[in-house]
Order: C-alpha cells, then structure tokens, then sequence
C-alpha cells in the first residue's frame, strides 16, 4: 500500500485535530523507557495502515505543551508559502548567527535566531492566519512575532503533533504542495532498503523551569507508513533532552519490531 492509497484513512483518522483519547490503546509498558532516561514524558503512535493508535501516558497525550523549538516546523512551511524561503539553501542573512546557514542546517540544528529572522519577514498577521488556518494548538502568538513560541505561549499537544506529522505527509495541509515536501526532505535523516526514518526535533523551557523535548516523525517499511511523537521533560539542565527523546523513540520503535524492514 503507498502513500497515495493510504490517504483517505489518514484524512478520516485527521480529519480533527485530536483523536487519540477515542482511538487509543495504552501502553504503560513503555514508562521504563522514561523512567530509565529519568524524565517524564509521553509517547504516541500510529499504525496508518491498520488506524491503530498506541499511547504511553494519555494524560500528558492530550495536554497541551509548550511548542518550543518544534515550532520550525509550522514556520519552514509558512515561511516557503509565502515566498520568504525557496528552498533548503535559503540564507537567512540577518540571522544574527555568527556565520550564514541555510535552512537545512537552522532546521537540523534547531537554529533560533535563523526561525526569529525567518518570523521577522513573515510578520504576525501573515503568522497568525495560518496559525489560525491549520488550528494548531492553541493558537496564541501574543507577544513579539520572534518568540511567541519560545515563551509558552504557543501550546500543542503530542496527540495534535501526532496529526499534524499524518497531514504533512500526506499533503492535506492548505499549503502548497512543494512546502509539505520541502520539510518532508528535511525530515529524512536514515534511508536504506530495510526502512526510511524521518523526524524533527525540538526543545525548550517550560513555565515550571522544566526542560522539554520534542521527537516526531513517521518511519516507513514495505511501502507502510507509521507515525509517532516523543516528549520528554526533566528539572535536570544537564540532560541532553534532543538526544534523549530520540534514544527513547528508536527503542520503543525497536521494541515494536521496526530498523529490520519486516513490518
């Protein structure tokens, strides 16, 4: 089954910005993987092909967190919508970086001063009604048009990433179709013959001094499609949450049988 069959599914399953509490079965099994990184979190997951959806901890699930550094997302496609960015070479020359980069490295490196130049040109009221347009999370950008996500303000839940990754993917977001694919690419880190993975991630500081992690994405194997979000939090300034949420993610899709192009 290809990405283009599995399309009216995927719309049926996202048609709403939030499904899981619905749809899910829990897992709490998977709690030994944060208790073992020690941090909180939560972990979410979708069998496009079948619709099954799997949850650690539905609490966390259907909150609504602070966006953080995951916001590059929303903004990479706002950003190529509105002709601001062309492609994954585009410098953003006021950057404030001490060197220029382009997009792909701000995206892979989760470059702030690269996203607070790219808002700068975009504006807020342009931000705002395609915030607004694709309801994502809470939707509030009160603030400066270069931090609204960065001082929780904007809030997402992982269950609303989760559906936010099966829109991307499947192009079903009201953006141009070269946007949905340009972040598609940028979210491509491992292709071999046994499976594809792609993710972003993101970080920050939530209201209670916290540190947050975000990993989503979707991994592929035989032509199947499947979809999943990580948080991750901890009161530890010391722990490299990027690379914790991702260790969490690869040994829960491990667990589930993935990394062996057999599912």
């Amino acid at each position: 089954m290809n990405k283009f069959s599995l399309l009216s599914l995927s719309f049926f399953l996202f048609a709403f910005s939030s499904c899981t509490v619905n749809r899910a079965k829990v897992n709490n099994d998977l709690k030994k993987y944060f208790d073992s990184a020690h941090v909180d979190g939560s972990f979410s997951f979708l069998n496009n092909q079948l619709g099954d959806i799997t949850v650690y901890n539905m609490k966390l699930d259907t909150e609504r967190l602070s966006a953080g550094t995951s916001f590059k997302i929303l903004n990479t496609l706002i950003g190529v919508q509105t002709g601001k960015i062309t492609n994954e070479n585009t410098v953003i020359n006021d950057s404030g970086a001490n060197k220029s980069i382009t997009l792909k490295e701000a995206f892979n490196t989760s470059s702030v001063p690269y996203f607070q130049s790219l808002a700068r040109q975009i504006g807020k009221d342009t931000m705002k009604f395609w915030i607004d347009s694709i309801s994502y999370g809470n939707k509030n950008i009160s603030g400066p048009v270069d931090s609204f996500w960065l001082n929780n303000n904007l809030k997402i839940s992982p269950d609303e990433q989760l559906g936010l990754m099966s829109k991307i993917y499947f192009d079903q977001l009201p953006f141009q179709k070269y946007a949905q694919q340009m972040v598609e690419s940028l979210m491509l880190k491992e292709d071999n013959t046994l499976y594809k993975l792609s993710y972003a991630t993101g970080t920050g500081v939530d209201e209670k001094n916290n540190s947050f992690g975000w990993t989503l994405g979707w991994i592929e194997e035989n032509r199947h499609i499947y979809f999943f979000v990580t948080f991750v939090r901890t009161p530890d300034k010391n722990v490299d949450l990027k690379a914790t949420g991702m260790h969490i993610s690869k040994s829960i899709l491990t667990e589930m049988g993935f990394f062996k192009g057999e599912k």
